[in-house]
């Protein structure tokens, strides 16, 4: 289903929207020129709807989670592997932007993940707690607070940083870097905050890993290397296909526990809220403060905002005793996309004044 959803991403757009290479006799100079002129204002209005779709990223989100918090089977459809073939999709879109280049550059300057990976495993569990208690969350409810705090970067921030003109190589880098980390971090800050210690199927997560986002970037910047003119040809194509990517991995995320966000009321639903607001505030002023420019800044924000709900989520739900502890995973996958998008849409209308 995976390389089926690669080889479907790679090759259909240029065929669809014709940039696949003529293998008919040159048209005349007139013809060729009608022709250049009606595709060139096919294609504008694409750009122009494409850019529209792309900045109410957010309404979208509200959108898919509205329907699958009121009919949850509509849904049904999106299996397990359609889910991890989006999440691929998604990782695939990104990868065709970067080059190995990227990535070099980015390694040069390892403070900047180490910044992150700090706001990531120490700001946001101490962030998470407080606001857990300061809410006066039960026991249960608190275990999920601070749960959510502990886990990775999601791989949807990979596409908001896009969108918010930030770093993708370093996003990328940042988050699979967290990911790793996760195998470590998330079981150790669990037992240290909250005395329990959550089993991590290690061998699991770095095989998805590998699969969901390091294979479709390897893939995508292959593609880009190799295949340039293609690559070229699916570009405009790819925030699009991010979008719609997370779109339904959001509601297939949120049909799954329907009953369980509705269930959860205002004294839940504003912590989680904060998490990932003041994450992203706090996670945009200290690298800024520290002296950061200000794409690296944005990509750490959206980073720390961002963390991978779903799998908070799987971990609640097989590895803690108490079934309400899955709540704030289920609440927080809503959140953590608004949060992020919001702040990608917002960015993406601010330009970046400093040369990096």
């Amino acid at each position: 289903m995976v390389k089926f959803a690669y080889a479907s991403i790679l090759l259909i757009p240029a065929a669809a929207y014709g940039f696949a290479p003529s293998i008919t006799s040159a048209p005349s100079e007139a013809a060729a020129d009608g022709e250049k002129s009606l595709g060139s204002k096919i294609f504008e209005v694409y750009t122009k709807t494409a850019n529209a779709a792309t900045t109410l990223f957010p309404l979208w989100t509200v959108l898919f989670t509205a329907i699958a918090l009121k009919k949850p089977s509509t849904f049904d459809f999106f299996t397990t592997e359609y889910f991890t073939a989006a999440l691929a999709a998604l990782m695939l879109s990104m990868g065709i932007t970067l080059t190995p280049q990227d990535f070099v550059e980015v390694t040069k300057e390892p403070s900047s993940v180490l910044m992150q990976f700090s706001l990531c495993y120490g700001m946001m569990p101490a962030l998470a707690f407080f606001l857990g208690k300061a809410f006066g969350l039960e026991a249960g409810l608190l275990a999920g607070m601070v749960l959510v705090g502990s886990i990775n970067g999601g791989q949807a921030s990979n596409l908001c940083t896009y969108i918010a003109k930030g770093n993708v190589a370093l996003s990328v880098l940042m988050t699979t870097a967290t990911t790793v980390g996760a195998i470590l971090m998330t079981p150790f800050l669990c037992k240290t905050i909250l005395g329990a210690v959550v089993p991590v199927d290690a061998a699991g997560i770095a095989k998805s890993t590998i699969q969901v986002v390091l294979a479709p970037i390897a893939i995508g910047m292959t593609a880009n290397k190799f295949f340039p003119k293609i690559v070229k040809a699916i570009l405009p194509f790819a925030p699009v296909v991010g979008v719609v990517s997370t779109c339904l991995l959001v509601a297939s995320a949120v049909a799954q526990v329907a009953e369980p966000i509705l269930g959860a009321g205002m004294n839940l639903q504003i912590p989680v809220l904060l998490l990932h607001l003041l994450g992203g505030i706090v996670g945009y002023w200290l690298p800024k403060i520290t002296g950061f420019g200000e794409v690296k800044s944005r990509t750490m924000a959206i980073e720390t905002s961002m963390k991978s709900s779903a799998f908070g989520f799987l971990l609640a739900k097989l590895h803690f005793g108490d079934y309400i502890a899955r709540v704030p995973s289920a609440v927080s996958v809503v959140w953590m996309a608004l949060t992020g998008s919001l702040l990608a849409v917002v960015w993406r209308y601010i330009p970046v004044k400093e040369d990096e």
